[in-house]
């Protein structure tokens, strides 16, 4: 006993050390790579570099122009933007290549993309969404499949003959078919676990009733995009293999977001998006109906404008608000471009925008620090406009809900079960590179203890004064 013991304190001890050899590996691949993004413009320039850095600055100042000419403005000046957020870049790029700087650019924005995933990866904690095996399978289970979702799927993958060969009861939905009541029902007739093969504004619809009832809940990623499936690690491209969660699965507990009533997997969206769906023409005809109805939504004199409460943070005259289950990464990690690492944290996401002229419009080529792009987390925050309803994007679906809308986090709520092999299944801290902290792993220096923070995002720009 005394040697098994050993052995596998031995073998954790192990574990321990290669991890942090990797950790250190990692810091000091990212600060290599970071001091070699800036020494290759310096090489190759001199001083001149930082002119270099400017210009193409300058270029996406001058596309963000461009962008919002033709978003926020018809006619000529709708034109006259569309060519100028073409031209801009290719102009920046034309003067690059002309120069011999453009293969020296391109080598050192990689080489800061490098720094930037491997110093994210340096600190990871490992954290991910604390999982049980799970030792039974379920007698009842119960799918719930959508045929037209994801250009049909369920059909292509012959999900419905693979559900029935596991044991599974499938309902098949059809035009008009209340899912909530489908799934009440099914619980009330014995289901022991319940499923759906769908889009992801179904799967939240049964995932709260799976959550009321303290029921597993099987994610089958068939319908289109299905982020919350992408987010617990599932492969999109083969949907049936979710089907493994039923007899060799281990089980997780997630956060579920609720915007007033509506439960969501992803997000609640409101503002500009969220009105621009509700155009009757939006299905038929998305990019006529956007272009068509954008102008008035960004600068009419009847545009909407939000404001947001955020925990004990406000922001005032927003034009879009996208509230998340779980923070989601920033778009431009090269590791995991708009994912969320944690599905469990207990909090919500916030991406606020708020660009009101040309001039905020040529800011943003600053990111975070123009003001026009907001980012943190709360556990709570409230919506509210100058009117007594609101729409909504919800998991993509459009709602209309009363003013103002509370939107909160329910952490735990979800017993997800999932196949024990995930291929997509994401690791990590959820933070932004902390520069300090890798330049101290990669030295080998011990790390401070630093305390737990509740929001992994900090606000980025502006802020009304806490209410």
């Amino acid at each position: 006993m005394g040697r098994h013991g050993g052995d596998a304190r031995g073998s954790a001890g192990s574990g321990a050390r290669a991890a942090r050899e990797g950790s250190v590996g990692r810091a000091r691949l990212a600060v290599l790579a970071g001091l070699a993004s800036i020494l290759v413009p310096l090489v190759t320039a001199g001083l001149r570099s930082v002119l270099w850095v400017l210009i193409g600055v300058s270029g996406l100042a001058l596309a963000a122009v461009g962008v919002w000419w033709a978003l926020a403005h018809t006619g000529a000046l709708r034109l006259l933007g569309a060519a100028l957020s073409l031209a801009a870049p290719v102009t920046v790029l034309s003067l690059y290549a002309a120069f011999g700087m453009l293969a020296p650019a391109a080598l050192s924005l990689a080489l800061w993309m490098v720094a930037v995933t491997a110093a994210r990866t340096a600190l990871t904690s490992g954290h991910s969404a604390c999982g049980r095996t799970v030792g039974e399978a379920p007698h009842a289970p119960w799918v719930l499949m959508n045929p037209r979702s994801g250009g049909g799927k369920v059909d292509r993958f012959h999900l419905v003959e693979k559900a029935e060969a596991a044991g599974c009861r499938v309902a098949l939905l059809t035009r008009g078919q209340d899912v909530t009541e489908l799934a009440r029902r099914a619980v009330a007739e014995g289901a022991d676990l319940l499923a759906v093969a769908g889009g992801d504004g179904t799967q939240a619809l049964v995932a709260e009733v799976a959550a009321r009832h303290d029921l597993p809940f099987v994610v089958i990623p068939a319908g289109t995009r299905n982020h919350f499936a992408l987010d617990l690690g599932l492969d999109r491209d083969d949907p049936a293999a979710a089907l493994e969660a039923l007899a060799d699965g281990v089980e997780l507990r997630v956060d579920l977001g609720y915007a007033a009533d509506p439960v969501f997997v992803n997000n609640a969206s409101f503002g500009t998006y969220a009105s621009v769906v509700t155009e009757p023409d939006y299905r038929a005809a998305k990019v006529r109906t956007t272009l068509r109805t954008l102008p008035g939504l960004l600068t009419g004199e009847g545009s909407p404008r939000l404001r947001a409460r955020a925990d004990r943070t406000c922001f005032e005259r927003l034009q879009a608000l996208l509230v998340s289950n779980n923070p989601y990464g920033r778009v431009v990690d090269a590791a995991r471009p708009g994912r969320r690492e944690r599905l469990d944290a207990g909090l919500l996401g916030l991406v606020c925008v708020r660009v009101d002229n040309t001039a905020q419009a040529a800011r943003t080529a600053r990111g975070a620090r123009s003001g026009g792009l907001l980012r943190l987390s709360a556990r709570e925050v409230v919506v509210e406009a100058d009117a007594d309803t609101l729409p909504a994007g919800i998991d993509g679906e459009h709602v209309v809900l009363p003013a103002p809308v509370v939107c909160r986090s329910a952490p735990g709520a979800l017993r997800v079960r999932v196949p024990r092999r995930r291929p997509h299944a994401l690791r990590g801290s959820g933070r932004a590179a902390d520069w300090p902290r890798v330049t101290r792993l990669a030295l080998g220096r011990p790390l401070p203890s630093r305390a737990p923070v509740s929001a992994p995002y900090p606000v980025s720009g502006e802020a009304g004064p806490p209410k």
